[in-house]
């Protein structure tokens, strides 16, 4: 039987695991809808409807929606009439074989390919949530999420199956996994489930409100945070940040980020089938296939992380990138020296901006013409934003503080009031930037509040990696903190005392190394490591990490 939601609206989920876990009303920051572009939703709405069901309706059934790019024979191209078409028999193989009912929760795990992109609409047409998951996670990080957000399906593609049976044999009541092609037309058992099944498919008419995605982000302390996102969130971001940074229909699309983030899903798949573009999924983010995707397509935008864009810029040289319009970078800090770089060898600028998953994509960014260069930028159309002092009162122009905003998109975390009540204050999304505003309401950033390191546009949890090292039988202690590198934003810096100080050699530093990404994500592993004697600690016994980035 249906739920009521907030105003009365029946929901259309069954399984109500998610509405029930949402945070108390009172713990919800703001949510602005009053701008002229966000007022006229309706209070029934499938996203995956409005994306690509009314693309077809309204005749771009034949535009490419994806070019997939490997750099060899594995390319191929689909139609938004293919996606569709590919959407809806999934959305079958969901219902009529693993017995989805609406709200179920279902986990993907993939590159960027056209059919991960397929299976994410069909969950929302199905009236399922969606978990998206980075490729580059082991079984005990999956197994984490598959039990926080109860999932009994998952959706993986055929090239990671390793460590989805590891989790599938840790977690039992993981009772379907799927395995699919990058284009769907391999051997795997989605594919030919997906064939067998008949054409078209009747969209659970979700409310508004009904919870679409659950996307996990790593915090400072502790396990991931579920942060959870309406069907209206899915479409108001799609409404927000392109009034600034436009995206047209004959536009060409390319990039680094993963679906499993928000930048990345907003950028190749939310976005593109908003406005009828294309987008090309390269089938890994190197600078290499990326330039390659841009010269074969002939590519007009480009989104990627500051790391991507230094990395392509050591042989840019090799490729013909004339087609380029515009360069959106964001994930972590843009750095001037950067920003020139690339103007000065590709005549672009780069736009800056920031988002987070918490807000789903972006809330503060700069306009194609960069008025500041150097700054972040303005809240982009339906967001405001201000700086906070310790107390969380506003601060005036000129002082650095907490950055605070709100629009149509917040928190919600799934099952953790807690995290919640420290994230949202009086109304306001407190992202842990520490930043500040000037006279003419640009934003600048200065650095992180938490002990989140983000590098290569990664977030990694310092505690996390403390975590496994400490596993290590040599290890008696360890710190990790993230320093400042030029190619990555910061690397994670490991500073480790030893059982046996004598062993401290760069065998045993590589030997923990391997150790860490072994057991969790290869990206976090500590690519430094200092052995000490003692770490630096204060009278009360905290480590004083600010010592340790200096060292």
């Amino acid at each position: 039987m249906s739920q009521n939601l907030p105003g009365g609206v029946p929901s259309a989920h069954v399984d109500t695991f998610a509405r029930d876990l949402l945070p108390s009303p009172d713990l919800w920051p703001v949510f602005d809808y009053s701008a002229p572009h966000l007022r006229d939703y309706p209070d029934r709405i499938n996203a995956a409807a409005s994306l690509i069901d009314s693309a077809v309706a309204d005749g771009f059934g034949a535009k490419p929606a994806f070019h997939f790019h490997t750099g060899g024979e594995g390319d191929g191209t689909w139609s938004y009439a293919h996606l569709l078409d590919r959407a809806e028999r999934i959305a079958r193989v969901l219902v009529e074989d693993y017995g989805l009912k609406p709200g179920n929760r279902v986990l993907m795990r993939s590159g960027n390919t056209p059919m991960v992109a397929a299976c994410w609409l069909a969950v929302l047409k199905a009236g399922g949530i969606c978990v998206m998951s980075m490729s580059l996670l082991r079984a005990k990080e999956l197994s984490y999420l598959v039990e926080k957000a109860r999932i009994r399906i998952a959706l993986c593609e055929s090239s990671l199956a390793e460590e989805m049976e590891l989790t599938r044999a840790q977690v039992p009541e993981l009772e379907h996994v799927a395995y699919f092609t990058a284009l769907g037309d391999g051997d795997a058992d989605l594919d030919h489930r997906a064939d067998a099944k008949a054409a078209g498919f009747v969209n659970v008419d979700t409310a508004a409100d009904d919870v679409a995605v659950i996307t996990f982000t790593s915090g400072t302390t502790g396990n991931p945070k579920g942060a959870m996102h309406f069907h209206r969130d899915v479409l108001a971001v799609c409404d927000c940040w392109p009034q600034s940074y436009t995206v047209e229909p004959d536009e060409i699309i390319v990039g680094s980020p993963s679906f499993a983030f928000t930048y990345g899903l907003a950028a190749f798949l939310t976005y593109p089938l908003r406005y009828r573009a294309t987008a090309v999924l390269v089938a890994k983010p190197t600078p290499e296939l990326i330039l390659g995707a841009i010269q074969r397509y002939r590519c007009t935008s480009l989104y990627a992380v500051p790391t991507a864009f230094h990395a392509m810029l050591q042989i840019i040289e090799r490729y013909d990138i004339s087609s380029l319009r515009k360069c959106s970078s964001a994930g972590e800090h843009l750095r001037q020296k950067l920003y020139d770089d690339w103007l000065r060898v590709t005549g672009v600028k780069l736009v800056n901006g920031i988002g987070m998953t918490e807000m789903l994509t972006h809330f503060i960014a700069q306009p194609p013409g960069i008025p500041k260069e150097g700054a972040t930028g303005r809240p982009v159309p339906g967001y405001s934003a201000c700086i906070l002092d310790e107390d969380d009162n506003p601060l005036p122009p000129g002082h650095r503080g907490r950055l605070a905003v709100r629009g149509p998109t917040g928190c919600r975390y799934l099952d953790d009031e807690a995290r919640q009540a420290a994230f949202v204050r009086n109304g306001w999304n407190v992202t842990g930037d520490i930043m500040e505003e000037d006279e003419d309401g640009w934003f600048w950033y200065v650095d992180r509040s938490d002990d989140m390191i983000i590098s290569s546009g990664y977030n990694i949890s310092a505690q996390e990696v403390e975590r496994v090292i400490l596993e290590h039988p040599k290890v008696f202690e360890c710190a990790v903190v993230g320093v400042p590198d030029e190619a990555r934003g910061n690397i994670v810096r490991a500073c480790i005392v030893l059982n046996n100080p004598s062993q401290a050699s760069e065998v045993l530093a590589e030997e923990i190394q391997n150790f860490v990404k072994a057991a969790i994500a290869p990206y976090k592993y500590p690519r430094d490591i200092q052995f000490l004697e003692v770490l630096p600690k204060t009278q009360t016994g905290k480590i004083q990490r600010f010592r340790l980035r200096t060292l």
